[in-house]
């Protein structure tokens, strides 16, 4: 568990965050006008133990809109910048546990959250529940979870980064689509990334407009940044100054279509050899045959060297390696909603090669911040690739990334999203207090 300030992580490892606090005033540190700033607000942020970036970002801006805030989540997510604002409070409802434990052993300890996720909520002083992610069981926090908490008068929010990720994943059931129509319905009030998303909610899951705020995915500034430059970071990954490189990054699995970028790959290394292609992120389990056809797909078709596979888990202070050696992000997915890695690649002032599926195009500004392209079309892949690296925002490469990096801090502030969250906070808190005086009259 990470223990005490940010002065005590060494100078060059801290995250973004920490180097940046004594200067965001124009967006975590001061909230903008807030319609309801008189009301006090106290909420639960529910973590399910996952996504400490997204969690520790939204927690730190939230708390400097003097929101009290109690951060629900485990050791994964715990930072110790979570422990210096006054008004925030970490609580840990993660019993401790070894990773590579038996399976009855990791029951055991998921048992053993629900029960104290179940005792906090039953004294918990937060009048909102807002939901980051759901634990462990989802069947049961869709439904009975739900139930419970709404059964002790919280009002409960929740952020959907997936409107129905089974579909997504090819998993979908109607057994799936019950329980999130059950969760949707009983939520007061749901964030999502994108209008797409939005549209998905009412239309596949009969939530009203009016139950829905949208607000643009943030950028990730969790992350180490140094002065590393792109010569190095290119070294430290074994590739020449002068290679052209391409970064696909995140979990492995089928619906990113890195089938279609190692075709548009093998395309475009026929006409010129001075490009590299990474392949980095940590094996989803369950895909290992995935990741075995691309490995033999690259083993049959192109030289040794020319594709990196970085296929385990990245720590964070590894990550900026990465995306500084990179010339260019490439997200070739078959199916998605919003990508975080997208933003990521924003935060570092990376262009974005992606295709056109899910939010994508809502989010590429294009010839400024990347291009888009079809989805499972290697070709397409291949002819956008090279006029990326033809055109001008490849040529001047480093201004044109501090360009981006603009562009994000305006368009993707945690300044604006915790804003809008707080006053849906306070808006239905409002109107919960007007519906139980017209009651008691």
């Amino acid at each position: 568990m990470l223990r005490g300030g940010p002065n005590d992580i060494p100078l060059g490892q801290r995250p973004q965050w920490i180097e940046l606090l004594p200067t965001l005033s124009e967006d975590i540190l001061t909230p903008a006008p807030c319609v309801e700033t008189t009301q006090t607000v106290s909420v639960a942020l529910l973590t399910g133990g996952i996504d400490r970036h997204y969690a520790c970002g939204l927690a730190l801006s939230l708390a400097a809109r003097d929101v009290k805030l109690e951060v629900i989540g485990n050791d994964a997510v715990n930072c110790p910048v979570l422990h210096n604002p006054p008004n925030l409070q970490f609580v840990d409802v993660w019993p401790g546990g070894s990773g590579n434990a038996r399976l009855l052993t990791k029951c055991a300890r998921i048992m053993r959250h629900y029960v104290s996720l179940i005792r906090y909520a039953a004294v918990a002083h937060p009048d909102v529940f807002h939901i980051l992610w759901n634990s462990k069981i989802q069947l049961f926090d869709r439904t009975l979870l739900m139930l419970y908490f709404r059964a002790l008068g919280k009002k409960v929010t929740l952020t959907a980064h997936n409107v129905n990720q089974g579909r997504r994943d090819g998993k979908d059931s109607f057994l799936n689509r019950l329980s999130l129509r059950i969760q949707y319905r009983l939520c007061n009030h749901i964030f999502v990334h994108t209008e797409k998303m939005k549209k998905e909610l009412v239309e596949d899951f009969g939530v009203s407009e009016r139950g829905i705020t949208v607000i643009r995915h943030p950028l990730n500034i969790a992350l180490p940044q140094t002065e590393l430059i792109a010569a190095e970071a290119k070294f430290r990954l074994g590739i020449r100054e002068d290679e052209k490189t391409m970064l696909c990054f995140g979990r492995i699995k089928p619906y990113k279509g890195i089938e279609h970028l190692l075709a548009a790959f093998k395309r475009i290394i026929a006409r010129d050899s001075k490009y590299r292609l990474v392949v980095a992120g940590e094996l989803q389990k369950g895909n290992e045959a995935y990741l075995s056809m691309l490995k033999q797909s690259v083993e049959r078709e192109m030289e040794e060297g020319q594709v990196l596979f970085k296929t385990e888990f990245i720590p964070d202070h590894e990550i900026e390696a990465y995306f500084k050696a990179a010339d260019v992000l490439v997200l070739p997915y078959n199916e998605i909603f919003q990508s975080g890695v997208l933003f990521l690649g924003y935060s570092f002032g990376l262009p974005v090669i992606a295709t056109d599926v899910g939010s994508f195009r809502e989010e590429i500004v294009e010839g400024q911040t990347g291009y888009v392209c079809r989805p499972s079309d290697a070709a397409d892949l291949a002819v956008t690739i090279e006029t990326y690296f033809a055109s001008d925002l490849y040529r001047r490469g480093n201004t044109r990334r501090q360009e981006i990096r603009d562009y994000a801090e305006i368009h993707h502030s945690w300044g604006a999203v915790a804003d809008r969250t707080r006053n849906v906070y306070a808006q239905i808190l409002k109107r919960s207090s007007h519906e139980a005086r017209s009651d008691a009259a």
